[in-house]
Formats: structure tokens, C-alpha cells, sequence
């Protein structure tokens, strides 16, 4: 089989369909692709579910999708340019994996976590012709990511779960709050939730998206 553009683990469906859904975990900074497999087992048994592995590699088992600057002055940084590479990676990684599965852009859902989540809204107002729902937990809209007159776009199919804890002490719930009313400017439908909780995500949370996925798939 040809080696595609990421690595990663996956768990087929019970049965494949015409209708097949693909669900594409991307993980958070400092993580790997085993760490949201966990959910693998508890969602449904027909989703194709791929979980793939960032490129930059931090240290044993830890990898990132790009820098993140730790300066104790000015705060944390993202390399922005080395974050739209990997962002364009991704999109490539999801043309493959729509040809080698047989997989329909209305059919392909992302799910992110923190550095996960910035890419998938970052994929996803890019390229929203590329898939169609997403699951953005403990994340946020950087708009350095994004690329030409949005307004231009065609946004009407997309669909958001977005989610955050209250009391997140790596990306603040100021950031995540921002993300509904600047997705519903564009006509996109989002569901907003928040939780109790710090960088991470809570049993109540897990059963609210398995459940916004269970009704669209």
C-alpha cells in the first residue's frame, strides 16, 4: 500500500457502505495518535475512525503539529508558518484518505483536541468542501491560519460541536468563546458547550458530542 502523507492507526468499520463515515482524530500538542483512539471503542461500530500522528517529534512518544514558542515574557507563540504547512498536510492527508476508502466529503468529520482543534477550524474554513462536520474540544479560531476572504467561501454544509472547560488553564475559555459567534457570522451551525473542568475533556463532555455524532451519522 502507498505510504500516505501522515502516519496513522485506524479501526475499520464493521461493515463498509456506500455511506461510510470517516471520523480523522487529530491530537493535541505534546500527545501522540494513540491518545484519542481511546474513543475508538465507546462510538459507533460503522464509523471508519483514523487517528494520526503529528510530524514534529518532542520526545519519546510526544509529538506536535508545529512549534510552540514558551517565552516566560511575552507568552506563548505559535510558529505560524510551519502551523499552515502542516495545516496544508492534513488536507492532503484527507484527499488520501477519501481515494484509498472510497470516502464522500459529506461523510468526513474532524475531531480535535487543543492543537488538533486550531488546525481542524483551520481545515475546515479553508477547505470546507473537503468535509463537512466538526468536533472542536478545548480549542480555538486562530485567524492567522486562515487564508483569503472568507466571506467568499461557501460554509452553508458545515456543522460544529465546540466545546471547552471553564476552567482551562492552557488555552483560556475567553479564546474558545469567540469561535460560535465568529462561525455563525459565516452561516455555519455550531453547538457550544462548556464544562467544569481544565484542558481536557470530561466523561459529560465525551457523551454530549458521541451524541451530536450519533444524530448526523
Amino acid at each position: 500500500m502507498k505510504e500516505l502523507t501522515l502516519k496513522y492507526i485506524v479501526k475499520e468499520p464493521k461493515k463498509y457502505s456506500e455511506d461510510t463515515a470517516l471520523l480523522l482524530l487529530l491530537h493535541g500538542y505534546g500527545s501522540n495518535e494513540q491518545d484519542l483512539f481511546s474513543f475508538a471503542q465507546e462510538l459507533d461500530e460503522n464509523l471508519l475512525i483514523i487517528s494520526a500522528q503529528a510530524p514534529l517529534e518532542l520526545g519519546f512518544n510526544s509529538y506536535a503539529w508545529y512549534t510552540i514558542n514558551f517565552d516566560t515574557i511575552n507568552g506563548n507563540y505559535s510558529d505560524i508558518p510551519e502551523a499552515i504547512k502542516v495545516r496544508e498536510k492534513i488536507a492532503i492527508f484527507i484527499d488520501e484518505l477519501q481515494q484509498l476508502y472510497k470516502i464522500k466529503p459529506s461523510n468526513t468529520i474532524l475531531l480535535g483536541f487543543s492543537q488538533g482543534t486550531i488546525l481542524s477550524y483551520a481545515i475546515a474554513l479553508n477547505y470546507p468542501k473537503k468535509i463537512q462536520k466538526v468536533i472542536a474540544l478545548s480549542g480555538y479560531v486562530n485567524e492567522k491560519l486562515l487564508s483569503g476572504n472568507l466571506e467568499d467561501k461557501d460554509y452553508h454544509l458545515l456543522d460544529f460541536f465546540i466545546s471547552h472547560g471553564t476552567v482551562d488553564q492552557v488555552i483560556p475559555i475567553s479564546w474558545a468563546e469567540k469561535a460560535p459567534s465568529f462561525l455563525q457570522k459565516l452561516g455555519i451551525k455550531t453547538t457550544f458547550k462548556t464544562y467544569p473542568i481544565g484542558h481536557g475533556v470530561s466523561p459529560p463532555n465525551f457523551f454530549d458530542f458521541k451524541k451530536w455524532l450519533e444524530e448526523r451519522v
